[in-house]
């Protein structure tokens, strides 16, 4: 693996809108906000926990891919739809990161361009080659 290069999942609005799922320069790997999509529509519709565990699960195979592991996960984002139950999202995260402990910040946002989506995760990592 060189120090530089992207990684795409194959999503269309990657395509559509000139992004990769993610990006890595030297040793940082920066991930997309990332979203529980699927070709025919959103996944766990009215799920918030199950679509933030499909989000970290998808943008930790991005940092996998990008010479990252779990484990160099130093920063996670989750971006929550109005009036959500963090504590569910919360809950996801811990299962999912919760023995790497990254940094986080959690926030409210107004809405998200898919209208069933209830969650976006970002997410920063070290690569470890």
């Amino acid at each position: 693996m060189t120090n530089t290069g992207r990684f795409s999942d194959g999503g269309g609005w990657e395509k559509a809108a000139g992004y990769s799922r993610g990006a890595r320069f030297g040793d940082h790997i920066a991930i997309s906000g990332t979203t529980a999509h699927a070709p025919d529509g959103v996944m766990f519709v009215g799920d918030l926990y199950g679509q933030t565990k499909e989000c970290l699960l998808r943008a930790i195979r991005a940092v996998e891919a990008l010479g990252g592991s779990k484990s160099s996960i130093i920063r996670t984002r989750l971006f929550l739809a109005p009036g959500v139950d963090w504590e569910q999202a919360g809950r996801a995260h811990q299962e999912i990161m919760g023995e790497v402990a990254p940094a986080n910040t959690t926030l409210f946002v107004h809405s998200f361009v898919g209208p069933d989506f209830l969650v976006e995760v970002e997410v920063e990592a070290v690569a470890l080659s």
